[in-house]
């Protein structure tokens, strides 16, 4: 049978793949200096039967991941209120706590829950927030991280994004040169991995479109790259138009009508952009140099990409309505895989330095640029949709992991998986 003939695929519709485990586990490698001191109760249960997840446990996980924060462990809790009148802040003061949540499961006539949670200032002994949550016991890590985007909020100022999702490339080798790879979503923290296609062929450059319905993504399951389309709510995908030579790195629109791509049908990759609408395609790009890795401003005015036109490759911008080439970065010999904030403002970045790659922020109105990682082989950044985190893929333990870092290089953590390697992250907006 030939190559072509034997890739195996499997769509998995999403409903049917839910798993409840995680795929991906987070370890903290480097937090602020000084966290800010939470203490998150057990949440108090009036039913009769078992949770099929804790709360609290949840939310503690989820604020650990930030590196802001120091989380009180349940052992050295001098009591576990649920209602603020036994709350005694005497008592939370004297045990170094500056924010203490607590809260209550309680089950309705409809077979529902509901859930409240509240947080105080210790030191104020003033509440701070107060959520009721309707819930049910399927959808309880939901909640936990609905309920972690609150809390976030409330002592930072800055959207949570837990309740986020991301995507990922795993590739598991099944015998020599013979590899197994699988598109994956999973939360933010990576529980609830299911897998989207499955295939014996790579699966490379997810990416999500802006109203968190759709992925697009490049293919080489009939032997050749081509860029699919998958809808997440049905598992129904197309393919795009697929051109003789090289189509890849798509990139949505904001407003999710266009995908800006990569193709080489004339003879040179270059950036065009399709519009899904009409099915018209536009060459943005004209150079004799090598155009890729094109992402969108927030305005969705102007295009991102990497190009060598200048002997090196460095990031370059766009003005698509009177097609005015920008060049972004001069720093170093190597910039490439831009990515900006939603505000506009910061551009992340692959950098080479000494003869490895790092992941960079370059301000965009100050010009400066910082390193934010040190290890040696880090592509691919994605950043959270609330512009704290950019996680991005990495080598440890001599496989592919997920690393991820603030944007101002103080917290770091990394999402190593329990086997095989894993790449090619990106990361949802905000989907609620």
């Amino acid at each position: 049978m030939s190559r072509m003939l034997s890739g195996t695929i499997m769509v998995c519709l999403l409903f049917f793949s839910l798993l409840a485990r995680a795929e991906l586990t987070i370890e903290i490698t480097e937090g602020v200096d000084e966290p800010t001191p939470v203490a998150v109760v057990p949440f108090a249960w009036s039913g009769t039967t078992a949770l099929p997840q804790d709360i609290a446990e949840i939310v503690t996980n989820d604020l650990k991941t930030t590196g802001l924060f120091s989380l009180m462990s349940q052992d050295n809790m001098l009591s576990f209120p649920s209602e603020r009148s036994g709350v005694f802040f005497r008592d939370w003061r004297v045990s170094g706590t500056d924010f203490l949540v607590i809260g209550r499961i309680s089950p309705q006539v409809d077979g529902n829950l509901e859930v409240a949670v509240e947080m105080f200032d210790v030191l104020k002994e003033e509440r701070i927030l107060g959520e009721v949550v309707n819930a049910n016991f399927s959808n309880l890590r939901a909640v936990a991280h609905y309920i972690s985007d609150k809390i976030y909020e409330t002592l930072t100022g800055i959207r949570g994004a837990f309740s986020t999702r991301i995507v990922y490339v795993t590739a598991d080798l099944v015998r020599s040169g013979v590899y197994d790879y699988k598109l994956q979503m999973a939360d933010a923290d990576g529980y609830g991995a299911q897998t989207i296609l499955q295939s014996d062929e790579p699966i490379m450059s997810p990416t999500w479109s802006r109203d968190g319905t759709k992925l697009a993504y490049v293919s080489f399951e009939t032997g050749r790259p081509a860029i699919y389309i998958q809808y997440l709510s049905t598992g129904r995908r197309e393919k795009v138009q697929s051109f003789s030579g090289l189509n890849g790195a798509p990139a949505w629109s904001p407003d999710g009508n266009k995908l800006a791509l990569v193709l080489s049908k004339d003879g040179n990759p270059e950036v065009y952009v399709l519009d899904l609408v009409q099915r018209r395609l536009n060459r943005v790009t004209h150079h004799f140099g090598i155009d890729t890795e094109p992402s969108w401003t927030p305005d969705g005015q102007s295009l991102i990409f990497t190009s060598d036109r200048g002997g090196q490759p460095q990031i370059y911008q766009v003005y698509l309505p009177t097609g005015d080439i920008t060049r972004l970065t001069f720093e170093g010999s190597y910039n490439a895989r831009g990515r900006l904030t939603q505000d506009g403002r910061y551009l992340t970045m692959v950098h080479q330095q000494g003869g490895s790659f790092h992941i960079a922020v370059q301000d965009l109105q100050t010009g400066r640029l910082d390193l934010l990682t040190q290890t040696a082989m880090d592509e691919s950044p994605t950043i959270a949709p609330n512009g704290s985190i950019v996680m991005y893929a990495t080598q440890a333990g001599g496989r592919g992991v997920l690393g991820a870092v603030s944007l101002d290089g103080n917290v770091k953590y990394r999402l190593p998986s329990d086997r095989g390697d894993v790449r090619e992250p990106a990361w949802s907006p905000f989907l609620n």
